[in-house]
């Protein structure tokens, strides 16, 4: 089988000892041929060992300064088409391999994401998950949806740049300008953690005014204060 037929995962990781044997664990499980790059932080737990142990990952690289640095180092370790950035604390669908790849053959989107539902049971991850397909139809979406690109597009884009934060989003804005992106079938699920203890009225309120804030021009480094703030 050819390198293309590939499909590379690039998991940034920062401390995440407890979540990465479990995204490693469920990567082995799916069907599909997987390349795995762990692009640690600066981890000052378990995080780098760990992968450096996992039989399910391919290679592991040091990318101190920022998710942007650890998402630009581990694509530029990848070999595979497409690329997909995947969250330690989310999990890609059983299809997820024959989705990407299909979309990849395709031609048609330079990249998109993964239709999301937040794990947990309640009123409060239904909801997110409600508000966050209610987004995704407006063209908004992020990286807790493990966005995927097309090889050619993220070196066209020269991948995610440097900020403090609203990375993922201002990526996809970008690869939105190289035409429609495509949402792929799922769901994939990530953690609703980082957002618990806010509730559901301030998580959606956080989320549309960081992003507006955002739009409007305000510094990612003013933002970065704020969204530190409500997590």
């Amino acid at each position: 089988m050819s390198a293309t037929r590939r499909v590379s995962v690039v998991i940034p990781a920062l401390d995440e000892a407890a979540e990465l044997p479990r995204l490693l664990d469920h990567l082995a499980a799916l069907p599909g041929r997987w390349e795995v790059i762990v692009a640690d932080g600066g981890s000052r737990d378990a995080t780098p060992a760990i992968a450096r142990t996992h039989p399910r990952v391919d290679a592991i690289v040091e990318a101190p300064g920022g998710r942007a640095a650890q998402l630009n180092a581990g694509a530029a370790l990848s070999t595979g088409d497409p690329i997909v950035f995947v969250h330690a604390d989310s999990r890609l669908p059983f299809g997820a391999h024959a989705a990407l790849r299909g979309a990849a053959r395709a031609g048609g989107s330079p990249g998109g994401n993964f239709a999301l539902r937040f794990a947990g049971h309640g009123a409060f991850p239904r909801v997110l998950g409600a508000v966050y397909a209610a987004q995704r139809r407006l063209g908004f979406y992020y990286g807790d949806s493990s966005i995927w690109v097309r090889r050619a597009a993220f070196a066209q884009l020269g991948g995610f740049r440097a900020l403090e934060v609203m990375d993922d989003y201002d990526f996809v804005r970008r690869l939105q300008r190289l035409g429609r992106t495509a949402r792929l079938p799922g769901p994939a699920v990530t953690s609703a953690r980082r957002w618990e203890r806010l509730g559901i009225g301030r998580t959606v309120l956080s989320w549309v005014a960081i992003r507006w804030l955002f739009v409007a021009g305000v510094p990612p480094r003013r933002l970065a204060r704020l969204y530190r703030r409500v997590r």
